[in-house]
Parts: structure tokens; C-alpha cells; sequence
């Protein structure tokens, strides 16, 4: 009899912080509309990396520029959109795993939550 190993993989989970974000991010009519088609098509692939994905790490050196956010924004994480927009995002973990010397671990994130598309450089 042949053993086969079952692999089991679960994509990263993504929540949002208010129903109108996650209405958005739903509907792709209201998306063109709203954000019109190159900045609505670029969010559709980004929500697609982040839910194919299973941990953070994976999308880490994917197209779209995934990158921890700093300052006051620190334990938020950031990706393009259409310059100069982004989709800004916070781990589900809580708190956010750390390495010894305070790096976050990409491999232990494995849910995120959306909370804004913002111009985060026109706030200075």
C-alpha cells in the first residue's frame, strides 16, 4: 500500500477594518468606479498575491513593493498601488512576532487587515 503525504495550505487571511472597505474590495464594479480601472486592477492583483499567499513572507519580493512602514506608522505594512497610492494593511497577530533583535517575522504573519488606500506621503 502507497502512503501518500496530504499537504494542507492555507492562504493568508484578510479582513478589513470597515464594511466600506471590505464592500470595495468585494465588488469589482464599484471598485472600477470608484477608484477607476488602473488603480482598481492593481488592488484586485494585490488582494490576490496577499490571498494566494499563506504567509506574509511570500509576498515579501513579489511585484508591488511590500514593505514594513516606520515612525508612526510602524507595525503597519504598506504595497503600490498607482503612485503615489498604497494599500496599507496591519498584521492579525497580536502582538506582531519579533526576532531577538525587534525584527518582525514575514513567515509568522498569516492574516492581515486592510485599512486604508492612501497618498501616506502627502501626511507630512
Amino acid at each position: 500500500m502507497l502512503l501518500t503525504k496530504k499537504i494542507i495550505t492555507f492562504a493568508v487571511k484578510i479582513t478589513f477594518a470597515d464594511k466600506k472597505l471590505e464592500k470595495l474590495a468585494n465588488d469589482d464594479r464599484k471598485m472600477l468606479k470608484e477608484l477607476g480601472k488602473i488603480r482598481a486592477t492593481i488592488l484586485r492583483r494585490r488582494l490576490t498575491q496577499l490571498e494566494d499567499a499563506t504567509t506574509l513572507e511570500e509576498v515579501r519580493h513579489l511585484p508591488g513593493n511590500y514593505h514594513e512602514l516606520k515612525n508612526d506608522r510602524k507595525g503597519q505594512w504598506g504595497c503600490d498601488l498607482d503612485q503615489p497610492y498604497r494599500l496599507v494593511f496591519t498584521p492579525h497577530e497580536d502582538p506582531i512576532p519579533t526576532n531577538e533583535d525587534g525584527q518582525y517575522i514575514w513567515l509568522e504573519i498569516t492574516g492581515v487587515e486592510v485599512i486604508e488606500i492612501i497618498n501616506y506621503h502627502k501626511e507630512k
